[in-house]
């Protein structure tokens, strides 16, 4: 097989970010101190957002995400707060639209994670997973929609392959993506008349760049199983949401756009 090119350098995906058409637009990130959320919070700065990054507790990684995004065409803000709490997003919008007046992107990347088998699943956690994928869009969707009156507004949610397919010990996660494809469909039709786009981005096995955190004979089975020829990268599922954010993709409504390389077309 053939491999895979590298991704481009930082400053070569700045310069491509610039093209997007999203400068001075203004984007809450939460999950994103580190891995995706904070891939997502960089491409989104780099295009030129001014760029909130929401966490719930790791300060230390909340000032290096932050110090990450020095220089590039936008700006970044740490904000701290539980999403999960139904207090949470409704007071960063307050914060963030007294500063800015309204919030153009609102990007939900934070998850909860209980590994299980479904056979002896604890109930408690799968309920803690399904709330963290749910509760706060449902605690801030009319909250949402006032900060990002008259349009155009875009809300991207990250699932998951495991909402649609059995992924071993996932079931309480699988559960909580599932159930936030579903309700992204349900806000994507009464927020679309408002100038409102909710979609959703889902991809399977992601390469952090952490080895110790990847069984190396998976991800090398999960990659050759890719016609792509490796696994995706956070920067490929950020990617995908910055073009969601865009103005040609104002007509992309409740969908879930799958960005694994292909690996979902072989059987």
């Amino acid at each position: 097989m053939t491999p895979a090119p590298a991704p481009p350098a930082p400053a070569a995906r700045a310069a491509e970010a610039a093209t997007l058409g999203l400068e001075g637009r203004v984007a809450l990130v939460t999950g994103a101190s580190r891995g995706l959320g904070r891939a997502v919070a960089r491409k989104l700065c780099a295009s030129g957002c001014d760029v909130y990054l929401n966490y719930a507790t790791n300060d230390t990684d909340a000032e290096r995400a932050v110090e990450s995004l020095r220089g590039l065409k936008g700006t970044a803000v740490a904000v701290k707060g539980d999403i999960t709490r139904p207090d949470t997003l409704p007071a960063l919008l307050d914060r963030i639209t007294d500063r800015h007046g309204r919030l153009d992107v609102f990007v939900h990347n934070a998850a909860s994670f209980h590994p299980m088998p479904t056979l002896s699943a604890a109930v408690a956690d799968v309920h803690q997973d399904v709330a963290a994928a749910v509760d706060p869009l449902l605690h801030g969707a009319a909250h949402l929609a006032a900060a990002m009156a008259g349009g155009p507004g875009r809300i991207v949610a990250v699932s998951s392959l495991g909402a649609q397919a059995v992924v071993p010990r996932y079931v309480g996660l699988g559960l909580a993506k599932a159930a936030l494809e579903s309700l992204v469909r349900y806000l994507a039709v009464e927020l679309a008349p408002q100038g409102i786009a909710v979609n959703a981005v889902a991809t399977a096995k992601l390469d952090k760049g952490e080895p110790a955190a990847v069984n190396p004979e998976a991800a090398r089975a999960l990659a050759a199983r890719t016609p792509a020829g490796r696994l995706t990268r956070p920067e490929d599922l950020a990617d995908a949401v910055a073009l969601l954010c865009t103005d040609e993709a104002a007509w992309i409504h409740g969908q879930v756009i799958t960005v694994d390389g292909g690996s979902r077309l072989r059987a």
